[in-house]
């Protein structure tokens, strides 16, 4: 398995972290905090079992946590599709 698929909501969710960080510490740390994040969605489509399945918060669902915020991702055949990319601070209003 080699590849992955982001939603519309995962997009934006990508969008928001990246303005948050642009705003709070700057372009450099933002572009580096962003493109941690595609280096993640690389190592889940190579391994997507590798994480553990999170249940209790969403059937199907499995959890990376990248940085301080967690990429909430499902496996669908060969695809690794992620659902959200939610902090700590956001999961209430995910739920």
């Amino acid at each position: 398995m080699a590849s992955y698929r982001l939603t519309e909501d995962a997009k934006a969710d990508l969008i928001r972290i990246y303005q948050r960080g642009l705003r709070e510490f700057g372009e450099g740390q933002a572009d580096d905090y962003y493109e941690a994040f595609f280096d993640r969605f690389e190592l889940l489509a190579e391994r997507p079992l590798s994480y553990p399945a999170v249940d209790d918060i969403r059937v199907g669902y499995r959890r990376s946590v990248c940085g301080s915020d967690s990429i909430y991702y499902q496996v669908r055949g060969e695809t690794v599709e992620i659902m959200a990319i939610i902090g700590q601070q956001d999961l209430e209003g995910w739920l």
